[in-house]
Order: structure tokens, then sequence, then C-alpha cells
């Protein structure tokens, strides 16, 4: 079986991430690499982070797949049409199995089979691309198959659910070999000066948060032992020269027992590997915080989407943003960095909720924080609740839910500025702080251009 393995996202054509320049491997595409190697199957993994689209199409063609498996989400959805289309209109590959996994396919089933895909993977994803592949080797039909959907006749079929995998310590070490590790090693050093890799401990979340998609793991929590997470670093250390590490997992300290195991296999094998995590304020304290700092961790970044207790219970987050405040500031106190998000434009927010955020970010003072207008994706509860209120039909082929827009409180042009407004009246505390006046004067006077604008377009 020729199978190969994608995910459509190319660095090059994305201006944002190339300023940023904080790209990671495909986790879960080497996650299913490894599982179908280690129950004999082959397989090939074509990384496009680096590539281009023209590459992608030149390898297709030059040894056409039996199995072309395609990692999916909102920012590589129409990338992945577009190698849908490619391979559906060319003769050479006509013999190609399209099946596409992550999580945007489960809630846009139809529309991914009926532009071309044969097969689409609801969840988990490593059992039921093994048992695929095996069905293809095989010559024999798919039916039998959980977590799939195909079409069968006018109408999508849609097998039942597949158990999701119990021992996380059963699976394999992502199969970095499978691609160029050194490629991110240097995007990293060249733009920050020292380079980072991605590590994951846990599949699902417990939590509800409205705007959150579970479509992959469902609201689940399974974590790797600590003994596994550590035998991988050192695999890690041992394979390569890299200067630490980002946990990709939601909730890095939603088990404060685990996160104690975790310390003590560290420090048992003499093992330090400097990281980033997120987490929730509600799983910290100064216990946790010294734990962390214990296991090397010198970046968390806590979660609170707004400085408004209000939004932030519309939001289902069930945190206290006073809570949220004290963890940042005793995590800076032990010498951790902190970093929080912020999300503006949610449903009923008001001006009064904007400033409270203002009043958030400048009371806990983080040393980094993130800013999105909210969208709704399918298959959340915010997408249920603002579906009658969006503005526009899109295009679905070319579009994504990142697209899509609702009727807010205000318009969408003054969320725009309220970003603006935000990041400099921050920057302009942060400067005063710092003694830094022009700074200072120059961010108090972006943050005031971008307050009268808020109101125009209000």
């Amino acid at each position: 079986m020729n199978v190969l393995l994608t995910h459509g996202y190319f660095i090059q054509d994305d201006p944002k991430e190339q300023k940023i320049m904080r790209p990671y491997p495909p986790l879960g595409l080497l996650y299913v690499s490894a599982w179908l190697e280690k129950h004999g199957y082959d397989n090939e993994v074509f990384d496009s982070t680096f590539s281009s689209f023209d590459t992608l199409k030149g390898r297709l063609l030059q040894s056409p797949p039996d199995v072309l498996a395609i990692y999916t989400n909102l920012m590589t959805k129409l990338n992945v049409l577009k190698i849908i289309e490619l391979v559906r209109s060319n003769e050479a590959l006509k013999s190609t199995k399209i099946v596409l996994g992550g999580p945007e396919v489960r809630n846009h089933k139809e529309n991914f089979l009926r532009s071309g895909a044969d097969v689409l993977v609801l969840g988990e994803g490593e059992e039921t691309m093994l048992e695929l592949v095996k069905c293809y080797d095989q010559n024999k039909g798919i039916e039998g198959v959980q977590s799939i959907a195909y079409l069968k006749g006018d109408g999508v079929v849609e097998t039942p659910e597949r158990m999701l995998m119990k021992d996380l310590d059963e699976l394999p070490l992502p199969n970095r070999a499978k691609i160029d590790m050194q490629a991110y090693f240097s995007a990293w050093k060249n733009k920050h000066g020292e380079s980072a890799i991605s590590i994951n401990t846990m599949r699902g979340c417990p939590y509800t948060c409205k705007w959150c998609s579970r479509a992959v793991y469902g609201l689940s929590y399974r974590r790797r032992s600590p003994k596994h997470v550590v035998d991988e670093i050192e695999a890690i250390q041992r394979d390569y020269e890299v200067d630490s590490a980002w946990f990709v997992d939601d909730v890095f300290t939603v088990s404060h027992k685990w996160l104690q195991g975790f310390v003590e296999e560290l420090e048992s094998k003499n093992v330090m590997l400097p990281f980033e995590c997120i987490t929730r304020a509600d799983r910290m304290n100064e216990e946790v915080i010294q734990l962390l700092k214990r296991a090397g961790c010198f970046r968390v970044w806590i979660g609170a989407e707004s400085g408004s207790q209000r939004i932030i219970d519309k939001m289902d987050r069930r945190v206290d943003v006073q809570k949220v405040r004290e963890m940042i500031i005793k995590a800076q106190e032990a010498g951790i960095q902190a970093g929080t998000f912020i999300m503006l434009g949610y449903p009923g927010e008001t001006e009064e909720d904007i400033e409270e955020t203002v009043n958030h970010l400048k009371t806990s003072n983080p040393d980094y924080f993130t800013i999105t207008v909210a969208y709704p994706i399918k298959g959340t509860d915010l997408y249920t609740e603002v579906e009658a209120d969006f503005t526009q039909t899109l295009d679905w082929s070319e579009s994504t839910d990142r697209d899509i827009d609702f009727k807010r409180t205000y318009s969408r042009r003054y969320y725009d500025f309220a970003v603006r407004y935000i990041v400099n009246e921050v920057n302009s505390q942060k400067a005063s702080l710092k003694g830094d006046y022009l700074w200072q004067l120059k961010s108090k006077a972006k943050a005031s251009a971008a307050k009268l604008a808020m109101n125009i377009y209000r």
C-alpha cells in the first residue's frame, strides 16, 4: 500500500504566521503515521508547512498514492478542497482514495463528501485509519469500520462511534523521523534565537466553554503517564538539539496528581527541558506554580477571554476573573512569565465589558496577551446560539467558519478598532511602568485614535 499523509498548510501563503514564525509539526498526523507503522503499514508524510501546493502536486503525480489521508481544520479547509479537486480532476490519480480527518470534518460531512472525499474519519484517528488501510489493502468493504462517514446512494452513511482509546501509553511516540524537524528548528532560531518543539500529554478537555470545538475527542479527558511523557522528552533530547517545548494540552495542570508525578519523574531521571503551557486559573494555586517551576516551566498561559465576569459566565468558562488576575501575578512572582487570551465581540458584550477587560489587563499586567474577535465554529454552543443572527450567507466551498459574522452589540468594524484600543491602552501602561515615556505617548495617542474610531463605527 502506498499511503500518503498530509495536511495542506503552507506557511508561504500565511503572511501573519510568516511574521510570527512559530510553526509546529503536525503532531496528529505523526501519531497516525506511527500507529500505522507499528501495525506493519509503512507510510509517507508530506509535511506541507515549508513546501508548496505545486510541490505536493508533483509528489502526487510522481507516485500516485493508494490512500491519501489529509488532516483538516479551519486553517487548512480551503487548501484541502483544492487538493481534493486536484486528485479528482487528474486521470493519473483516479484510483486514489481520499480520507479526511481532523476537527473540521464532523460538522460538514456531506459537504466534504460531495466535494470528492471518499471517507471521513470522525474523532480519534489512529485505530480508524488503520482499519481503513487494512480494508483497502485487502479489497474489503469499509461498512464495518466504526467512526467513519461516506456517501452511499443519495445519502451520507455514518457508522457507529468508536470508543476512545483508553490507554494513551499504547500510542507510539509521534513519527517525527518522517519529516524535516530541522526546518522547524531553523525557522524558530532565525526568528527568535531559540528553537522549540511541541509535545502532547493529554487528549480532550473536561470543560464546556461555549466557543470551543470538541469535534475530535468530545467532552473527555485522558492522559499519558508521566513516565511515558518523560521518556518522550528523553528521546527528543537524544535525537535533536532543541531549546524548549510547547505542551499543546488544553489544560496542562488539570490534574495536580499527574503534575506531581510528572515533576517527580523528571527529577528522578535528571531530565530538564524548559517549556510553556496553557492552563486555567481554577486549576492553579501556589503549590501548582512551584511544581511548574520545578518542572522547567518558563511561561504559562492562563485563559480568561474577558475581564468582565458577566461575559465569562455567558461563555460558560466557569472561572473567576479575580482568580485569573491573582494567578497571573503569582506566576510572575515565582519567576514564570504569564500570558493570557482575550476574546472580543462575544454576544451581548458592551463597551463597559470592554473597559473591564482593559482594567483586567492593566491590573494583572501579563507579560503577553493575544486578542481575537469571536467567531462561531459549527458544532459549538456559540454557533447554535447565534446561527439565526448570521449577517450573510457564505459559499461553503470558498469560506471557513472564521468568515462568519453575526449581529453583535456593535459593528464588526468597531471591534477591529477595539482590538487596537486595548492593545495600545495596555501598552501605554506597560511603557509607563518601564519609564519609556516616548512609547507611552505613542501608545496613548494610538489608543485615543482607536477609541475615536470605535465611536464612529459604533
